[in-house]
């Protein structure tokens, strides 16, 4: 198993095949994965230290990183998105809130055309002022691998206990302004079979849509090594078919 971690708080541009050209911001340490997610096809590997404020970077790294890269790159009015990800999960940073309000500020100097784009496990979204902070963003890009607890847990082996009802109802706060990203797998893990392409799964996640409404829903199936071993790659064909089931149920769907 080869892992990706981040080893700069800003990275790329690379070309993301749903995003376009991305600038990546890690609010992360650079040295582990820190996540309240264990997710068994995460490219940054397991997690394997706990964290405390001191754990993060500063905010005022974040901003001052950011500006240099965007003040000397060639043409940055041409890049597409500024995209939180890197090691883990973004909105666990206390400055969050903050960290976000810069990198609006930043990209409105250098970069204008570019949106902001955030990706989280959506474990977060009733907390007011991560909220608040991500309503801000041109792209709240929101997890939901599973609508079925028992999977969830087999897919993202949650650090702590997790609620599907604070998920959604985490979401339906966006009135539908928010993009809801499912990774489609199947395999087996620590003895256990796991499946969220099934029919009794995909009823599942489309009551969760019409829950929920978002204004687009991204799909896409493992695409590098996986932490966890024995786990299966959906084909194209089986991809486009679930994008085709999402699409008749009315929902705006992205598969690339």
């Amino acid at each position: 198993m080869s892992t990706i971690l981040r080893q700069s708080y800003i990275f790329g541009p690379v070309h993301s095949r749903r995003l376009g050209v991305s600038l990546g911001v890690n609010v992360l340490p650079i040295e582990q994965k820190l996540c309240n997610f264990n997710c068994i096809y995460c490219e940054c590997g397991w997690n394997t230290h706990g964290h405390n404020k001191s754990t993060f970077p500063d905010r005022d790294i974040i901003k001052t990183q950011l500006i240099e890269v965007l003040s000397t790159m060639d043409e940055p009015k041409k890049l597409d998105v500024i995209t939180f990800s890197g090691n883990g999960e973004p909105t666990l940073h206390p400055d969050f809130a903050g960290i976000i309000d810069d990198t609006i500020a930043v990209r409105n100097e250098y970069a204008p055309n570019a949106k902001v784009s955030v990706l989280s496990n959506a474990t977060n979204l009733l907390k007011p002022a991560v909220f608040a902070a991500l309503q801000k963003v041109d792209n709240p890009i929101l997890k939901l691998d599973s609508a079925i607890i028992e999977t969830l847990n087999r897919i993202n082996l949650p650090v702590h206990n997790i609620s599907i009802a604070d998920i959604i109802s985490g979401m339906q706060q966006f009135n539908g302004n928010f993009i809801l990203q499912t990774m489609f797998l199947r395999g087996e893990h620590n003895g256990k079979s796991i499946d969220n392409t099934t029919e009794t799964e995909l009823k599942a996640l489309l009551a969760c849509l019409e829950a929920t409404h978002p204004r687009q829903v991204m799909i896409y199936p493992i695409d590098r090594d996986t932490p966890a071993d024995s786990l299966v790659k959906l084909s194209q064909s089986e991809m486009q078919a679930i994008a085709a089931t999402i699409s008749e149920a009315g929902f705006n769907v992205l598969y690339v």
